[in-house]
């Protein structure tokens, strides 16, 4: 197959592609600069130079591939205030590459999230997000909207991955974690700390990509999910023995001040199961869990930064 990836110098797409590579697809990479072009080039992909907002030449390359996985969302400005901006951005990308591949039967998948979706219990493939006014449910209403590219000839799945994809090299969620502790002399976590995230580690998640685009069929919801939930606490206590400073609570009114952007989400309950996942596509993750990654050490060779 000849298969668009958007994304595909990212954290999770640097990781896709070549997986896809080696299981002999072709891929066409979007790259939005010459570093991104030349990581795609590297890993054995075509770079095709632009951004999500470059929506005629989205149009033109969905059309000219087989499938589409779609892994690019504007982090950057989503994390710096204008979420809804992102999410909208998002929006007009899908809405492209649904027309460009509609009545095809040709295969569209979506990366999402899992943050939110049932909080307090082990959400399922079959729960669905509650939608609102609020801008993170713009990027829900894009999920929904996938699915229903079913009903238009799209063979479309949505691939909701856990909140921290972890791994060598990883900057987001526990790298934060890490800083924070470095910066506090602490390593801290919310109340109990007995709130749980699901993890999955980042080769794992290229591997159900691409288990996906080769055979999910229409309208499926994935879990990207291996561990269904880790106790935040735990988490901490391996940071704080890697750094060899104290593990400690933070009391919840205090939580923005210590994790700044971060205690929004560090203290949600939010466990997931990805059992009907494993089921229908026989995913089998086999890289380390969250907490033996962690204790691998690479998360704190050099002074981790953050997203």
């Amino acid at each position: 197959m000849r298969i668009f990836v958007t994304g595909a110098s990212g954290w999770i797409g640097s990781a896709v592609v070549p997986e896809l590579v080696e299981a002999g697809h072709q891929v066409v990479g979007l790259a939005r600069s010459e570093a991104s072009a030349a990581a795609v080039t590297a890993a054995g992909a075509e770079a095709v130079r632009g951004t999500v907002d470059d929506l005629d030449l989205l149009r033109k390359t969905a059309a000219a591939s087989d499938g589409v996985i779609h892994l690019a969302f504007k982090h950057d400005i989503a994390f710096s205030g204008d979420f809804k901006g992102a999410a909208e951005a998002d929006r007009r990308a899908v809405d492209v590459f649904g027309d460009a591949l509609a009545g095809s039967d040709r295969p569209f998948v979506l990366a999402s999230g899992l943050a939110g979706l049932a909080l307090g219990r082990a959400a399922t493939e079959r729960d669905m997000p509650t939608l609102d006014d609020s801008p993170i449910s713009l990027r829900a209403v894009t999920a929904q909207e996938v699915l229903g590219f079913a009903s238009r000839g799209v063979r479309s799945s949505v691939v909701r991955l856990s909140p921290t994809c972890h791994g060598d090299g990883d900057n987001g969620f526990m790298a934060t974690l890490v800083a924070i502790a470095r910066e506090k002399g602490v390593s801290g976590y919310i109340g109990d700390g007995a709130n749980r995230w699901p993890a999955v580690h980042r080769l794992d998640a290229a591997h159900l990509f691409r288990l996906a685009v080769e055979r999910a069929p229409a309208g499926s919801v994935l879990h990207g999910v291996a561990d269904e939930g880790v106790a935040i606490r735990d988490v901490a206590e391996v940071i704080g023995r890697h750094l060899d400073v104290p593990v400690t609570s933070v009391a919840p009114e205090a939580a923005a001040g210590h994790f700044g952007w971060l205690a929004g989400f560090l203290g949600l309950d939010m466990p997931a199961a990805g059992a009907l996942t494993r089921e229908l596509l026989d995913w089998r993750p086999t890289h380390p869990d969250l907490l033996d990654d962690l204790d691998k050490g690479h998360y704190f060779h050099t002074p981790a930064t953050g997203a």
